[in-house]
């Protein structure tokens, strides 16, 4: 018998060290922003009491949901558990405007479930170069904290004031804004992942504040572990992000379809130097 229902916190957990299985390398402490964000947006198959498929819905607000972490254990495929889950994962959404970030194998069964190509994001990954320290570039205090949430706001379109109070306080990393005179133009976190650290989001108004961002970024993954891989998912259409991270010495190693139901969202992408992650957009 098949039950889908809403992930309790250890089964999140679960999810997670499932998503590092496929190769996806999620950080340490995902899932504790990931559910402030949308505690009840985690859904599971379970064939009597083995999970066997599960699923981010996440909701933002009434206008907009994303879906990711979607996965059917290995040895499960092919009875349409997955398909199953999927069809409770949109009815919980409703009609929001809906995006994912889909791996190649499956964009044409997400084509075919309405929703259209927007872009590409290329994971580019290795060993870092090491940048001299920048003035201007500092921590994510009580002080800067309204300004970040206003130019979060302006780069993802959406509020999500729950999921970056967890996202902007990472256990194994580092939060840091570039601003002047209270003014933000830019910020960026790093994370320790189950393999190296990922920097995400990396939002700048110009080329120079993300060479600045980014510098302090992979500078506090190498102070915090020394020779670690550095890894950012970067939006194709951005030209100056990808040439970034090859100058920076990363390589791709990955990549997705940005893809949506409903109208895109006019995202800033000039300004887009790494998304946030690729479970939640």
């Amino acid at each position: 018998m098949t039950e889908i229902r809403t992930l309790t916190p250890a089964e999140v957990d679960l999810a997670i060290d499932w998503a590092a299985t496929e190769g996806w390398n999620p950080g340490l402490h995902d899932a504790t922003a990931f559910r402030a964000q949308d505690a009840d947006g985690f859904l599971g198959l379970f064939e009597g009491e083995d999970l066997a498929a599960v699923i981010a819905a996440t909701a933002y607000g009434a206008g907009f949901g994303f879906l990711g972490l979607y996965i059917c254990r290995p040895d499960l495929r092919g009875r349409g558990y997955g398909f199953k889950l999927w069809q409770a994962a949109l009815e919980r959404l409703g009609p929001r405007t809906l995006g994912l970030d889909g791996v190649v194998a499956q964009q044409d069964n997400y084509a075919r479930a309405g929703f259209a190509l927007a872009h590409r994001n290329i994971r580019f990954g290795g060993k870092s170069a090491a940048f001299p320290k920048i003035d201007g570039i500092g921590p994510i205090d009580m002080a800067a904290l309204p300004a970040v949430l206003g130019f979060d706001r302006r780069h993802f379109l959406f509020d999500r004031p729950l999921f970056l109070e967890k996202w902007l306080a990472p256990p194994d990393g580092a939060a840091l804004v570039a601003r002047a005179e209270g003014e933000v133009f830019g910020y960026g976190v790093v994370r320790r992942c189950r393999h190296g650290h990922k920097i995400g989001p990396l939002f700048a108004v110009d080329e120079a504040t993300a060479w600045a961002l980014y510098g302090a970024l992979s500078g506090a993954a190498h102070a915090a572990d020394p020779g670690s891989d550095l890894f950012l998912d970067v939006p194709e259409p951005n030209e100056a992000a990808r040439t970034l991270a090859a100058e920076a010495g990363l390589s791709p190693v990955f990549e997705t379809a940005r893809m949506y139901r409903g109208d895109a969202p006019g995202l800033p992408l000039a300004r887009i130097y790494g998304i946030t992650s690729l479970e939640l957009g």
